[in-house]
């Protein structure tokens, strides 16, 4: 429950993105390390060789900066920004419905790229993308992005995968012969209601949703009454990617929307899982490296900014997450693991048909007014709670 309330704290603060005055004056040059460097990130953005050996990119990154690395995992960008809002880190690998809400909170610094090096090697697409690029400044180094997936059990679909998102929304007779009802998951965070909303845009037009991300009172009523219906049926609302993996190893789990993530490690196991990307379409994460207001480590956060951005370490990772990396290269130039047809397989050439994560605000584009996301996070905690 504390970790709910300060959740929803940190959102309401940061409920309406109003850009303010630049919170932390630029770094203009670099010094020696500092001996250390903390770091919020989802699980599996830093490994070290102890999930598996052959992904390791810290123990280099320590050795040849002095630089000792640690990693605190969370599991949802609330968490991310609650932990940034209580201080004690300088970086935070942060997806788009948490930078915007970080930068407004003044939780975070302007970034210098001209104290990055590779900087220019970064994909266009992302170098200005407008979930760390704000009022022409940087607030961040693009890390990885990727799809929300529809991952599912191949033995309960047999020669019938699934080729919509109604298998999680609506009660259904998958192809095994049995119900949907207690096989399916639900991500446990309020950027989910976004899920909803893209289902909708497919099944329900005659409510005019532009973006997901950007709702009216009609059209998120109609979304929260969809995961009302969806509450019937699932068995668990997940945020620990693990937990997860072993839901779906042992739990009888039939279909969920999931990370590559997982899906990788449970076909390393041997396990009958496949993903699709869904007749709706799919909402998506593009991940920031942004740096803490306060960090106590500057010149190991820009060494590690800078060494994020090796094609081998963005590589390897892609690989590894299932993802696609900031830096084009790193999918053909050999010096990873990853190969084009992989940067393909990841959807590295469809990045314009993912809705990627944002944060809902009240003053939006597509209308005259939205439902803040504030709002969004006391109502998903309803929907789960039965109401």
């Amino acid at each position: 429950m504390k970790a709910i309330l300060k959740s929803t704290v940190a959102a309401c603060v940061a409920a309406t993105v109003i850009v303010q005055p630049l919170a932390a004056e630029m770094i203009t040059e670099l010094g020696a390390g500092e001996g250390q460097l903390n770091i919020v990130a989802w699980p599996g953005y830093i490994e070290r060789g102890e999930t598996a050996d052959n992904f390791d990119w810290v123990t280099g990154f320590e050795e040849a900066t002095g630089c000792m690395v640690n990693v605190k995992t969370a599991n949802t960008s609330d968490e991310m920004v609650a932990l940034m809002n209580e201080g004690g880190f300088d970086l935070v690998t942060a997806s788009g419905d948490a930078s915007l809400r970080m930068v407004a909170g003044k939780r975070v610094q302007p970034i210098n790229t001209a104290l990055i090096p590779s900087w220019d090697t970064i994909d266009d697409r992302l170098k200005q993308a407008p979930w760390h690029y704000v009022d022409g400044t940087h607030f961040g180094t693009p890390y990885m992005w990727g799809p929300n997936i529809l991952m599912y059990n191949t033995e309960v679909f047999a020669d019938s995968p699934p080729t919509s998102w109604s298998v999680v929304f609506e009660e259904t007779t998958l192809p095994d012969g049995e119900s949907n009802e207690g096989r399916v998951q639900a991500y446990d965070g309020p950027i989910h209601i976004a899920d909803a909303a893209l289902y909708l845009m497919t099944h329900k037009p005659e409510l005019g949703i532009v973006s997901p991300y950007e709702l009216n009172q009609e059209q998120y009523d109609a979304a929260l009454d969809l995961l009302r219906m969806q509450r019937t049926l699932v068995s668990r609302y997940w945020h620990d990617a693990f937990i997860q993996i072993d839901d779906f190893k042992n739990e009888g789990m039939a279909a969920s929307g999931s990370w590559p993530f997982q899906r990788n490690l449970l076909q390393g196991e041997g396990e009958p899982i496949a993903s699709v990307f869904p007749e709706e379409g799919v909402t998506g994460w593009a991940d920031t490296t942004m740096m803490h207001v306060d960090s106590e480590n500057p010149n190991c956060a820009y060494m590690w900014m800078e060494h994020t951005l090796s094609s081998n370490l963005m590589s390897d990772l892609s690989v590894w997450f299932g993802a696609n990396p900031a830096v084009p290269a790193a999918c053909t130039d050999g010096r990873g693991m990853q190969t084009a047809e992989g940067c393909t397989a990841n959807g590295f050439d469809n990045f314009d048909q993912v809705s990627f994560w944002t944060t809902p605000v009240t003053s939006c584009e597509s209308q005259g007014e939205c439902v803040p996301y504030y709002r969004w996070v006391s109502d998903y905690i309803g929907v789960i709670g039965g109401r």
